[in-house]
């Protein structure tokens, strides 16, 4: 399963007026990152960066002059994703983002079945939150410290180790092994990961036969209320 891990830096909030000035993206295969990412500095034109998303990120309209249009980056977006799922947190905001800047050069929308909210899943997960990126962070032990203001890149990468806990971890992937790889060896392009190696011989049973015999004993005493023994049987 091929998926991308992205996140969006805007000049401010709404999607129809206001615009991308950075995207960041990280590829995951099958729960992996595989080393492949995406960062892009976006020029807006002529919509500044609202004072309040300058707080946020604070990526200034002069660092964003010499950078390419919306329009010149489009095809390299598109090719990075294709094929993959589309991972944000609080999607809506960032693909209500693509979204708009894809109909403003005549493309067609991301179609929403691609589109996975990490914000809904945690919400699921954790009903109780908080589920910020920095709350999920603390939750899963993943050190941001170093994240003092919001980037693209920076938060797509907390938010693949967090994606990647909140499904089950690094070790959810160690039982997708072809059947003509080694048991213990998973190769995903250029990702290998070892896996624990099957026991030499089985751990002896920590039930005695005297508990086998009592519990023999106890089941006999039950009679026909022991109904499993009817299906045992059958």
């Amino acid at each position: 399963m091929r998926e991308i891990i992205f996140d969006t830096e805007t000049t401010g909030l709404e999607s129809k007026a206001d615009r991308i000035i950075e995207i960041g993206g990280i590829e995951l295969i099958n729960n992996f990152p595989t080393g492949r990412t995406l960062h892009l500095y976006i020029n807006p034109g002529d919509r500044k960066v609202h004072p309040d998303a300058l707080a946020v990120h604070g990526i200034t309209d002069e660092s964003l002059k010499e950078k390419p249009p919306f329009a010149q980056v489009a095809q390299q977006i598109i090719d990075f994703f294709d094929g993959a799922r589309w991972i944000a947190h609080n999607a809506n905001f960032d693909i209500g983002f693509i979204n708009a800047e894809f109909e403003r050069i005549g493309l067609p929308p991301v179609p929403p079945e691609s589109v996975v909210d990490t914000l809904s899943m945690a919400r699921r997960k954790h009903p109780m939150g908080p589920n910020s990126l920095d709350a999920l962070c603390r939750r899963y032990g993943i050190d941001n410290g170093h994240r003092t203001k919001h980037g693209a890149l920076l938060d797509s990468e907390l938010l693949a180790e967090v994606y990647i806990e909140m499904t089950g971890g690094r070790q959810a992937a160690l039982g997708l092994v072809g059947a003509d790889q080694p048991r213990n060896v998973i190769e995903i392009e250029d990702v290998v990961v070892t896996a624990i190696a099957a026991r030499p011989r089985p751990l002896p049973p920590r039930i005695s036969e005297d508990d086998i015999a009592a519990h023999a004993a106890m089941v006999s005493g039950l009679k026909d209320k022991a109904v499993w023994l009817k299906y045992a049987a059958d």
